[in-house]
This record gives C-alpha cells, structure tokens and sequence, in this order.
C-alpha cells in the first residue's frame, strides 16, 4: 500500500462509513416513510433475519419470484443533483465536466448506490446479496463461494455480508499473478477490497485470466463447491460473478420500485413538481444490476397505462466495461428467462428494445486510460463524489465524453440519472498513477509555527 500508511487507510475508511451512516440517517428525517410504505429505512436491522418477499405489483411478468429476502442495506439511497452554483463558482476559470454540462442545459443526478452500507458493504453488490444469502439460509448452506477480479467490489461485498449472516466465505480471485502468489515469488498483499476480503478471513482461491477464460467462471465456483463439499463436507452456496443471475438481480426490481417511489416524491415536492427523468444510465460487467433495472423501469412505466400523464420511459443506456454489447444483451436475456420473464415478445426482443448498450471498456476490464483517470479526479474535485475507475467512473466519462459528445442534440436540455454503483476502494491501486496529479490539485505545505524572528509563515 504505496504511499499511504495502513493506519491511515483504516481512519479513512472509518471516518466514511459514519459520514455515510450520518447521511443517510439524516435523509430518512427529511423523507417521512408516511409517504412511500415501501421504502425501507431503518434504524436496527438483524442481518441473518429472512423477510418474506413481495415483489411490486408491476413485476407480475416476472413469475421466478423469491420466497425470502435479508435487510442488509440502507435503503433507500439518496439521488443528488449535481451541479450547484458553488461548483461552478468553484472552477469558473476552467473548462470544466460540470461547465459543458451547464453549457447543455443537461441536469445530472446521481442515484448513490455507493451508500448502500459501510465502506465493507456498499455499492450496488449488497441489493442482489440481500436475496442470494437468503437463499443459501433457506437452503441450510454453511458457507458461500464466489468469483471474481483482483480487485472485485462483490466479492468484498459478499465476504462481509455472509461473515454477518454465519457464513464463511470462500473467494476466487482472477488475477494475472495466480502463478507467482502460489509460488511464493509474490504476495497477494492487502490493498484496496483485499484487505477486507482478508479482514472477514476469506479462503482465497486464486485462478489465472485464461484459466477463468478457458473454463469459465461457473465451472470455477461449482470446482470449489466441489472440493470443500468433499473435504470439509460443507455445504456450500454457489454465487456467480457480480452476484447476477436470477435471483440476484431481483435486488434491482427492488431498487426500481424505491426509484420511482422517490420521483413520485420529488414530483409533490414544490422544488421538484417538473421532476421527470430522458435517461437513466449505468455500469455493467456481468449484467445483473443492468438486467434488474432494464426489466424494471420498462415494467414499472408500462404499469402506469397509456392514460397516465408522463408514462414515457426513460432512454436506457448500459456501459459496458468489459466484453461487447452483444454479451451483455444476451446475458440480459438469460436472466431475465431465469426470473420468469413472461413477455409479449421474446426475451431478447424485449432486452434490445429496452437498452442500448455501449461498449465502454476502454484498454479492458480494470485498465484505465490517463483521460479516464482524469475524469475521475476532476469529478471529484468538482462534486466531492469518488467514481471508481472499474465501474461507475469508466462508465460515466464514457457517456459523457462519448455518447453525449458524439450526438449532443439528443441531449441538450434532459434530466439524465447516473446509478453510481459504488467500489471507490478500487481507486487505492490507481494511487500511484494519480501521483502526479495531486502535486497540482492537492498541495502539502508546511506550517512554519514558529517562524523567523517570531513571525509565523507557510512554506510550500
């Protein structure tokens, strides 16, 4: 962990997680639950305790419904509109993300699934968990394995949550260092999501990008199923990359319903009463969190009947950051067959009419350009809020920077919401490539206490 302490990390950390329980106590103040029952704020949650779950009234296509869900996130959580005079006050001397966004007339909110929990808990990996780690306790599993990258937000996310259900968590993690680690010639290390993966005492298996390739990543959790059914004669529940499948994505059902409860409450709110929203955008790299809002927001609109003042759905756009558009699609369809989808039309229809997928990977799955990094810290320098450079930070620079840019008419004076998704842990492996920008937007001084002749100065 280059250049920053551990003990320094973990103040960090600390200090977030209470800011963003802060926050989020103080939202449920303002949003009464009176106005929306199905909104799910809570003060005491007993995190192994299965709810019985009943899905929206709009989600009747969808025939695959759970029978339990857990309550292990904050929800619900909040959307911001960004862009603020202070902002712009702030960086008026140059050509800025929010400037050219103000020069559109485009309102940018945020849906800050980043808050979903504590920094070992949150983004958008903790809603599909709430369903998935209720199916492995009704199934009396003892444990939970799972996949993904070095660096992967769920398989952090699933460690902690299974540790506060009873189950132990078994990780593989797909990293170009597989052989080395094995061989003793490299460490695994405890940096970024690592630290918490190791923290919650994960069993971390370790696979190569072409074996994960080669064999697939199913085949890789059923392996390890396998093994630690055999050996320790557990019992384990298998969970696939990103938590998507059908069960997991119905975490995003969920989440649709809270969005739209919010918009109904901006809408009677007299600040807000022009409140509607052109385009909903959002990150995706195994296609759960993209499948559950897709299948949602069409569902939920289509629900309001062509009487219905408004009822046009918002555009949808999908980022994809790894792979190509024409995965994604498919990979929709799969769950949405897997949740039961009874449609007019097929499946795949329905996913290619309801989203536009780009293919915003850039260099590839956790490579980052220079001008997405600096997208990322200007982003944060301009609204205080931390993209990841996997997801959500890769995602937006693409929409605006591209999709945008590339067809500026289609977007000049809309409401585009953004879904942040969280996994900012993942920018500590990009510190040391951001090095040589914070020299010029975060400068250390020194404070001369003291000073010459008693005079107290500041040297740079």
């Amino acid at each position: 962990m280059s250049n920053i302490s551990l003990l320094s990390f973990m103040v960090l950390l600390t200090s977030t997680s209470r800011a963003t329980t802060a926050f989020i106590s103080s939202l449920s103040t303002h949003h009464p639950s009176r106005h929306h029952t199905n909104r799910l704020i809570m003060s005491f949650q007993q995190p192994d305790t299965q709810y019985p779950y009943t899905p929206p009234a709009w989600a009747s296509p969808l025939t695959n419904v759970p029978k339990k869900r857990l309550k292990l996130a904050h929800l619900p959580t909040p959307i911001q509109l960004i862009g603020s005079n202070r902002s712009t006050r702030q960086q008026k001397n140059s050509s800025t993300i929010l400037s050219r966004l103000k020069e559109l007339n485009i309102k940018l909110y945020i849906k800050r699934d980043d808050a979903t929990g504590g920094v070992e808990l949150g983004g958008n990996k903790l809603r599909k968990l709430e369903f998935l780690l209720a199916a492995a306790l009704e199934t009396g599993c003892d444990s939970v394995v799972t996949i993904g990258g070095e660096q992967s937000n769920h398989c952090r996310a699933t460690a902690a949550a299974a540790r506060m259900v009873g189950l132990s968590p078994n990780l593989i993690l797909r990293t170009r260092r597989a052989d080395k680690i094995h061989e003793k010639t490299d460490e695994l290390g405890f940096e970024g999501n690592i630290l918490f993966d190791r923290m919650m005492g994960s069993t971390i298996y370790t696979c190569t990008p072409g074996e994960y390739g080669r064999v697939g990543s199913n085949k890789l959790v059923q392996h390890v199923c396998d093994y630690i059914a055999t050996k320790d004669g557990g019992k384990p529940y298998a969970i696939p990359v990103g938590g998507s499948n059908g069960v997991g994505s119905w975490g995003y059902i969920n989440a649709v319903d809270e969005l739209m409860n919010q918009m109904e409450s901006m809408k009677q709110d007299n600040t807000s009463s022009d409140f509607n929203l052109d385009h909903v955008v959002f990150a995706t790299g195994s296609g759960g969190t993209a499948a559950g809002i897709s299948l949602g927001l069409s569902m939920a609109y289509g629900s309001l009947g062509p009487s219905a003042a408004d009822t046009s759905c918002p555009k949808l756009h999908a980022v994809g950051v790894c792979d190509n558009p024409a995965y994604f699609y498919d990979t929709m369809a799969l769950i949405a067959n897997e949740m039961g989808a009874s449609l007019d039309k097929t499946t795949d229809q329905f996913i290619r009419e309801a989203v536009t997928v780009h293919n915003g990977k850039g260099r590839g799955y956790a490579l980052s350009t220079e001008d997405e990094l600096d997208f990322i810290l200007q982003f944060s320098l301009e609204t205080g809020i931390a993209l990841d450079p996997v997801y959500s930070g890769k995602a937006l620079y693409h929409f605006v920077k591209h999709v945008v840019e590339n067809d500026v008419e289609s977007y000049r004076n809309k409401h585009v919401l953004f879904w942040h998704t969280g996994g900012a842990l993942g920018i500590y492996e990009k510190g040391n490539d951001l090095l040589h920008k914070f020299s010029e937007v975060s400068p250390v001084k020194r404070v001369d206490v003291y000073g010459s002749n008693g005079v107290k100065e500041i040297t740079d």
